[in-house]
């Protein structure tokens, strides 16, 4: 019995190490089986891409601003597909110099822009695929003011058959709820804005634009409207009066489409060389640059700007010595940065890691901001103080609007770039609002309590106690005279002058210049090199601060990139996504940012903390769409 029990027992253990060894081999089998996937993924695939003789689209449905921002979550991707603008100037760079591409086909109907100042720089790198041997096509079905800007520097320009064309410059309404409000719903309005000029709180406080506000509004848009009638009638070859005679008689229909009466009228004038369907368009591709004989389709050879993207590396710099970057872009609030919102928080973090950063000897602060609150602009001009007065050198760099708190936070810095275009000023303060005690009495509701304090227990349903309207009167007026105050310290001028050119006035970069808000009139390139010219470097490299939980991959890991795209959940549904390949990737975890022989390991540790391995099979199975590389 006991030999029997011995062998029972003999006969369990090896049962139970053969179990064990024949689940590590399926383990191992499977786990082979994924790696080879994986290294496909990351590896595999650059030699697909064959862009000798095609025609790239650039289409880029997203918007371009100087930098993005993600949501906070893994992978995440935001309401808005963002491209910063120094990514879309590799891009362009690259197509200029490339003499393997036919041509490119331009489509800016689905871009958006941060404002008009990027929009101008967009236009101005035009030029340079215009100074190339690249012949550049335009083709919409949708035509609008910055699209056709963007595509008046084409050799040929196509709408289609049933599209829209449609030129309307800028500016526009907006409401006034003063009447709304304090007649209909019994609203009281409050109005603590210091500044004549400060128009921020006037949709609430007024019926109708104020005149300082509508002088200032037109003297800011005039120059930009201006700017945007002579590029389109240099590159047209017509008068600046046919722009705006056109503008004016030819209103743009709102559907969108079937815009006969304009497209006509554009191809008659010469905005347009005629229209065209997609099957027209494409024979007219067919026979200019012949069949694609890669496709199963019958169209001519192409491939999208995003796949071009994957077939060149963007060259780093290299040195010890560093030009720190932070964009503050958005409105300026507490908390963390997001799409269009300046977080202070989150902007405090990266400026800190700048200047105690030992390599950092300058730091270029690129704002695009209108403003926000005081709070916040405080917290993110201190950190900028805090880097000045280790010695850093600090340099702002003013994008499409530094306005308000813009130019709060803009203070402490040693020199200050604007652009043309660049709206400015706006030193002042807008609070206003209402209280609701003539509506509640309007609808039978009473308010009574015990307070222990002349202010406990008051809120906006209640008539504003006059100690509590001179406080914030007191308030805002000492806010105002603190700005006038850093701006006259910064500017190195009295606070009187500071005074005449405050009121919460806006300026456009040329007239910020003349009154001595600005340095210089010169773009973010200008503010690096002055940046690093104070600094007295030689070479430099210049580091982008931006959330540290998403980075940007590129360099080796080029390949990396598509897997990234892959794992993200663009697979099937890649051509509905249009930023680059590097910016989905900036989502990565930390874990996938190493030296090229680590990213398997890094990829499968990064799985113990997300749902990569759902992912990494649906690498498996992904084919993407043939309309991916064969266009319109």
């Amino acid at each position: 019995m006991d030999a029997l029990k011995s062998i029972f027992s003999w006969l369990g253990k090896f049962l139970e190490k053969t179990r064990v060894v024949l689940l590590n081999v399926a383990t191992a089998f499977i786990l082979i089986v994924i790696t080879v996937a994986i290294m496909g993924g990351i590896f595999g695939g650059d030699a697909e891409i064959d862009k000798e003789g095609k025609v790239v689209f650039l289409d880029p449905a997203v918007v371009i601003t100087d930098e993005e921002a993600f949501a906070d979550s893994l992978f995440a991707n935001t309401d808005i597909n963002q491209m910063t603008f120094r990514d879309f100037e590799d891009l362009v760079n690259e197509l200029a110099d490339d003499e393997e591409i036919a041509a490119i086909v331009i489509d800016f109907s689905s871009t958006g822009f941060a404002g008009p100042t990027t929009l101008l720089n967009v236009a101005a790198l035009m030029e340079k695929l215009q100074a190339s041997d690249i012949e550049l096509i335009a083709y919409s079905d949708y035509f609008n003011t910055p699209a056709y800007l963007i595509a008046s520097y084409a050799d040929e320009i196509w709408g289609h058959s049933s599209g829209s064309f449609g030129l309307r410059g800028p500016g526009g309404y907006q409401f006034y709820l003063n009447e709304l409000l304090t007649k209909n719903l019994k609203f009281t309005i409050h109005d603590f804005s210091e500044g004549t000029f400060k128009s921020a709180g006037e949709t609430i406080t007024r019926s109708s634009m104020s005149d300082f506000e509508r002088k200032q509004t037109q003297e800011l848009l005039n120059p930009i409207w201006t700017e945007m009638k002579s590029l389109i009638a240099k590159q047209r070859a017509m008068s600046i009066d046919d722009v705006q005679d056109f503008a004016d008689n030819h209103p743009t229909g709102f559907l969108g489409e079937a815009n006969y009466i304009n497209l006509n009228a554009a191809t008659e004038i010469g905005f347009i060389d005629g229209v065209k369907s997609y099957p027209e368009f494409r024979e007219h591709m067919i026979e200019k640059f012949g069949l694609d004989a890669d496709s199963d389709r019958e169209t001519y050879p192409n491939i999208s700007y995003l796949e071009y993207m994957d077939t060149y590396e963007i060259d780093e710099d290299s040195a010890d010595d560093k030009v720190a970057v932070v964009t503050v872009e958005g409105t300026i609030t507490r908390g963390e940065i997001q799409p269009g919102i300046a977080g202070a928080d989150g902007l405090a973090r990266l400026l800190r890691s700048a200047h105690e950063d030992e390599d950092v000897k300058a730091l270029v602060v690129r704002v695009n901001s209108g403003g926000g609150g005081v709070m916040a602009s405080e917290i993110i001009r201190d950190e900028i103080q805090r880097a000045k007065s280790k010695g850093i050198n600090v340099v702002v760099s003013m994008g499409d609007v530094a306005a308000s708190g813009g130019v709060w936070i803009a203070t402490p810095a040693e020199y200050i770039f604007a652009e043309p275009t660049t709206i400015t000023g706006s030193i002042g303060v807008a609070i206003a609002f209402p209280t609701f005690e003539n509506t509640m009495d309007e609808i039978g509701i009473d308010f009574d309590g015990v307070v222990t304090t002349k202010s406990a227990g008051w809120d906006l349903n209640q008539a504003m106690p006059a100690e509590i309207k001179a406080a914030i009167q007191d308030d805002t007026v000492k806010v105002y005279n603190r700005f006038v105050s850093l701006v006259a310290e910064s500017r190195e001028e009295s606070e009187d002058y500071i005074r005449t050119i405050a009121e919460g006035r806006v300026w456009i970069g040329t007239k910020a210049l003349e009154i001595n808000l600005v340095d210089e009139i010169g773009n973010f390139d200008d503010a690096v090199a002055k940046a690093a010219e104070l600094a007295g470097l030689d070479e430099y490299e210049v580091d982008f601060f931006f959330q540290r939980r998403f980075h940007r991959v590129q360099g080796d890991n080029a390949g990396l990139d598509r897997l990234c795209l892959k794992l993200a959940g663009y697979g099937e549904n890649f051509t509905g996504f249009q930023p680059d390949q590097n910016q989905i990737c900036r989502q990565a975890p930390d874990r996938l940012l190493i030296e090229p022989g680590r990213k398997l390991r890094a990829l499968f540790l990064a799985s113990f903390k997300t749902d990569l391995p759902r992912r990494v099979i649906q690498v498996l199975e992904i084919k993407f769409p043939a309309e991916l590389r064969n266009g319109v």
